[in-house]
Parts: C-alpha cells; sequence; structure tokens
C-alpha cells in the first residue's frame, strides 16, 4: 500500500509543478493547479490499482504513469486557452522516452522500441498533414502533442494506437456538439483537440487490449 501512497503523492507533485509551469512559461496559460494536481495523483492511483490487481504487468507500468502526467494540466489549459504550450508538449516526448525505454528494458525489449518510435512518426506526420491540408482543425500544440502521445499509444500495438486515434476524434465531436448546444464563446474558433487525444491515449494505455510478449 506505500508503493501506492508515493504513487499519489509523486502525482501530485507532478500536476502542481506542471501547473506552475504553464502559468509561469513566455505565453501564460493559467490553470487550476490543485485541481491539476488531484486529478494527476488520482490518475497515478489508477496505474497502481491496476498494476496491483494484475491488470497490468509490471513493465508497463512507466508507459500510462508517462501518459497521465501531463494529461490534466494539458487537458484543462487547451480547454480553457485553447493552448498547449511548448513547455509541457516538448519535455512530453523525452518522458515517453524513458517511459518506452524503461518498459523495454523490464519486458519486450528493443521491438518495443522500434514500434514506439515508428508509432510517433506516423501519428506526428499524419497530424502535420491534416494542417497543412486544413489548419483551422489542429494547432501547432495539437500536432506536437499528438507525436508524443503517438508514441505511448502504439508501445501497446498498431491496433491501440488506431483505437485512440479514432476515440480521439470522437471525443473532439462530442464536444463539437456541446459547444454548439451550450454556445461557448471561447471556442468559436473551433473546439479544442488536445483533450480528446489525451484522455484517448489515456484509456489505450491504461487499458490495452493487448501487449507485446515478454521477449519478443
Amino acid at each position: 500500500m506505500h508503493w501506492g501512497i508515493l504513487l499519489v503523492c509523486l502525482g501530485m507533485a507532478t500536476g502542481w509543478a506542471a501547473g506552475h509551469l504553464l502559468a509561469g512559461c513566455a505565453r501564460p496559460a493559467p490553470v487550476p493547479v490543485g485541481w491539476c494536481a488531484a486529478g494527476t495523483g488520482a490518475l497515478w492511483c489508477a496505474v497502481w490499482a491496476l498494476g496491483r490487481a494484475g491488470a497490468l504487468p509490471g513493465w508497463w507500468l512507466p508507459i500510462p504513469l508517462a501518459a497521465t502526467a501531463f494529461a490534466v494540466p494539458l487537458a484543462t489549459a487547451d480547454v480553457l486557452h485553447r493552448r498547449l504550450p511548448d513547455v509541457l508538449t516538448l519535455p512530453a516526448y523525452g518522458l515517453g522516452a524513458v517511459a518506452v525505454c524503461a518498459a523495454a528494458m523490464g519486458g519486450p525489449g528493443p521491438p518495443l522500441v522500434v514500434t514506439a518510435v515508428a508509432g510517433g512518426v506516423a501519428t506526428l506526420g499524419a497530424h502535420m498533414l491534416v494542417r497543412g491540408l486544413a489548419p483551422a482543425s489542429l494547432g501547432a500544440g495539437d500536432v506536437k502533442l499528438a507525436g508524443s502521445l503517438g508514441v505511448l499509444a502504439s508501445a501497446a500495438g498498431w491496433p491501440t494506437l488506431v483505437v485512440s486515434m479514432v476515440l480521439a476524434s470522437s471525443v473532439t465531436a462530442v464536444l463539437a456538439v456541446v459547444a454548439a448546444l451550450a454556445r461557448v464563446r471561447r471556442w468559436r474558433e473551433g473546439v479544442p483537440h488536445g483533450p480528446g487525444l489525451l484522455a484517448a491515449t489515456c484509456a489505450g494505455v491504461l487499458f490495452p487490449g493487448g501487449l507485446p510478449p515478454v521477449g519478443s
């Protein structure tokens, strides 16, 4: 149980720090720091609980921990400000790389890294293409975020990546309907895509359909 408490505390500290980084960056995107800390702590507690219950193997845990580290602060910033600041989206690549390497060392080995990198490149390329063809549909922050999340989602396999991207689009579509019905003024130029990307990726790595076998 003490490991669970430790993870909750670390998660809360991560959410708190991320919230302060968003408020103090060059173009501030202030968010409720307390909510970010509580939300991240709750997500890390969920990761621990799933691991303890045997739903997730121990070697896989770095992946969902990385996916949920900045999820609440970034989603909140996108909802409130329609922005995904570089202060979190760029470090997410380093965090994802560390998580994938740690999981690979304890699990399937190099093939996991290869799949993750290929998935990240494919996801980043697809979002860059969409932004190039329809600039109003995605922001630069969405594209940057997509690459790091693609690395994490594809570590569970290509099916998880595909399902996550489809789910992300579905969440964005639901937000568009809600915005239209509620007449959300801050979303007049388009609904945020970040929350959908983050929620779908977190769901995909917390409940992966099938993980690559150890030693593959």
